[in-house]
């Protein structure tokens, strides 16, 4: 009998035991899987400005006008119009400014259309976007909401002065003497992309030389860059840098300096050595000073050939005022050739 009741003792003990157990792991908290991190919504890239543009040409124009040309690893179009008469004098590249279309109603559209009735094959270029023209992208929104704050674990704040289980205070990582300290930015500097001045210059130069093989596939007598507003400019810097011996002419209307480019155009147009005709409107104080100026460098770099070529104001009469400038470019060219 004693034995008998050490069992039963040894029992209820046992399941006693058991029981607070279970009840110990019935009240622990359920371990949550952590939160997942929100993932940036993609959005589809936003076509250019000026490939909408270019857009809208191809439902306003002859399908005929139109010529595809590839500029590094993407296709831009052209328009392009052959001369009216069986003997031609050769192509003009027409490079518009910056904002304005292949067939923009100002200055490049009526010349692209009028010059082909004076023996010249016209090819008129889209150009990228400015940098200033791009759209900005918003803030990217995340598919899934953060987690609730209140829901986190409060942590307990961290005493960095205390000393270590060990006995000592904690060390800070410091760079040995002979090593530069590596600078996250400085680290992905030479991975970043080029700045958008940059490449924007780079694909307006493939764009021209793209237009330069197409214009010697025809095997032209001449071949003339004309560039209005900032074409100019890069009609004549790309002159500047590559120096393409069959390009015979540069003409440019109402020149300027594009943004985020540092040559002047007092420097950069005096230094070709080309004929060159610079076109200009005399309705403001501030255009007949930047002519100026051009004009007195090209003669201090004692320029061969280049002529100032004065524009009267543009008046209420639109095709008056584009009939005098393809008049007086036209009767500049026939000086040249």
């Amino acid at each position: 009998m004693p034995r008998f009741r050490d069992s039963l003792r040894w029992v209820a003990i046992l399941s006693s035991t058991l029981t607070v157990l279970t009840v110990a792991a019935a009240d622990e908290p359920a371990t949550t899987a952590p939160a997942s991190v929100p993932v940036p919504a993609e959005r589809p890239e936003l076509p250019s400005r000026s490939d909408t543009m270019a857009a809208d040409l191809l439902r306003q124009l002859p399908s005929s006008e139109f010529v595809s040309l590839k500029a590094g690893t993407k296709d831009f179009v052209a328009l392009w119009r052959p001369a009216n008469v069986g003997d031609p004098k050769g192509i003009i590249i027409l490079l518009p400014g910056e904002g304005e279309t292949a067939d923009w109603p100002r200055g490049i559209g009526p010349l692209r259309r009028g010059l082909p009735d004076y023996g010249w094959h016209t090819l008129s270029l889209s150009l990228p976007d400015s940098p200033s023209l791009n759209p900005l992208a918003g803030p990217e929104e995340p598919t899934e909401p953060p987690a609730d704050p209140a829901e986190a674990e409060p942590q307990p704040p961290v005493d960095e002065s205390a000393p270590s289980e060990a006995g000592y205070l904690p060390e800070e990582t410091a760079a040995l003497p002979d090593e530069t300290p590596i600078d996250g930015a400085a680290a992905e500097e030479s991975t970043a992309a080029p700045p958008a001045e940059v490449a924007q210059a780079e694909q307006i130069a493939e764009r021209i030389e793209a237009a330069l093989a197409f214009a010697r596939s025809k095997q032209p007598g001449a071949i003339v860059l004309l560039g209005q507003g900032t074409g100019g400019y890069w009609a004549a810097r790309y002159i500047q840098q590559l120096a393409p011996t069959d390009v015979r002419h540069l003409l440019i209307i109402q020149p300027r300096q594009p943004e985020g480019q540092e040559e002047p155009l007092a420097r950069l147009i005096p230094t070709l050595k080309l004929a060159t005709g610079d076109f200009y409107y005399q309705d403001s104080n501030s255009q007949r000073s930047a002519a100026r100026e051009r004009l007195n460098a090209s003669r201090r770099n004692k320029h061969p050939a280049y002529k100032q070529v004065g524009l009267q104001p543009p008046t209420g009469d639109r095709e008056a005022a584009q009939e005098q400038l393809l008049r007086r470019v036209r009767g500049w060219l026939a000086k040249q050739t």
